[in-house]
């Protein structure tokens, strides 16, 4: 589990569209929070003991508090729905500290922000940033209506209100219609980003990939999608600690977590997905079977580094920098 977990007390909910809950928390021992970039999530338990990521959602320069929302899920496996029912003012709870593999892009000339649903809240955080730094920046937002749509009491009203573009009730035959038109007139140099379901997400990055190269197209995903079958993935491989030499085998059935777990190196997990970039490790050597879903393009085809718990590996021996 991630280290520098802290305890926070919830002092605000506030229902931000249908099932969608946002929390705001401080610490209990009173200090700020550290200052985090626009996009980051953090790690919550819930009252079931549960662990989720959730993006925050406020303003990255506001160090008193954070938010985050919640969607409750009708297929929760416990963590959306206990801090739905279980949770109220006063709750304490614990979070982890800001991971970001999500980031703004320092050097683009404007930034297209493209969310669906509960796939605003990382996108919110962006928007404060942008407005701080005045940024050319649009944030079109898609929900099922606006009773679905989250925080449009704040996106309606300045500095936001300027910049956001909302469109209700597209149909999935127009989807990819009104995605051009958002990128229509996308300049060079211009980023996209984007988060919410899965499919919705694919159709931003097909639409922006007519208009802008792949690294100037950014996804957060909330969960991992099923991993594609490989014939030629080794059903067994070594993993060498680069600074002793010492080498434990990974099976079919023992992730590479579980395998360094089994002679006392402990890596930090928290999603078990590949999805939160927790378990991140570089390697020193061979060829990574990249399963995850947060590195970059950039990442995989350097093969530099490796999600320990769902990615494996092409080649007979992985060195890994432990």
């Amino acid at each position: 589990m991630q280290a520098h977990i802290l305890k926070v007390r919830v002092d605000a909910l506030r229902e931000e569209a249908h099932g969608v809950r946002s929390f705001s928390i401080s610490r209990l021992d009173g200090l700020p929070f550290e200052r985090y970039e626009a996009g980051a999530h953090i790690d919550v338990t819930s009252p079931s003991g549960i662990v989720r990521q959730y993006s925050l959602c406020g303003d990255p320069e506001c160090l008193e508090s954070q938010i985050f929302a919640v969607k409750k899920e009708d297929a929760s496996r416990g963590g959306s729905r206990s801090l739905h029912e279980e949770v109220m003012v006063g709750t304490e709870l614990s979070v982890g500290a800001p991971r970001n593999l999500f980031k703004l892009e320092e050097d683009a000339s404007e930034h297209i922000l493209i969310g669906a649903g509960i796939g605003i809240t990382p996108l919110l955080s962006m928007a404060y940033q942008l407005v701080k730094r005045q940024a050319r920046f649009t944030l079109h937002y898609f929900a099922r209506s606006e009773a679905h749509a989250a925080f449009m009491n704040l996106l309606t009203r300045a500095p936001f209100d300027q910049h956001i573009k909302v469109h209700f009730g597209v149909q999935r035959e127009h989807l990819e219609d009104a995605l051009d038109t958002c990128l229509r007139e996308a300049n060079a140099n211009a980023h996209v980003y984007t988060c919410g379901p899965a499919p919705f997400m694919d159709a931003v990055v097909e639409s922006a990939q007519k208009r802008l190269p792949a690294d100037a197209i950014h996804l957060e995903r909330f969960k991992a999608e099923p991993a594609p079958s490989n014939d030629t993935q080794l059903d067994t491989f070594d993993v060498q600690l680069a600074s002793s030499g010492q080498t434990v085998r990974v099976d079919t059935k023992t992730s590479i977590v579980e395998a360094l777990a089994s002679i006392g190196i402990e890596v930090d997990t928290s999603c078990g997905e590949g999805v939160c970039g927790t378990c991140m490790i570089d390697v020193v050597s061979g060829e990574p079977e990249h399963r995850d879903h947060c590195l970059s393009k950039a990442e995989r085809a350097s093969n530099s580094v490796i999600c320990c718990c769902v990615s494996r590996s092409k080649s007979p021996v992985l060195v890994l920098d432990l």
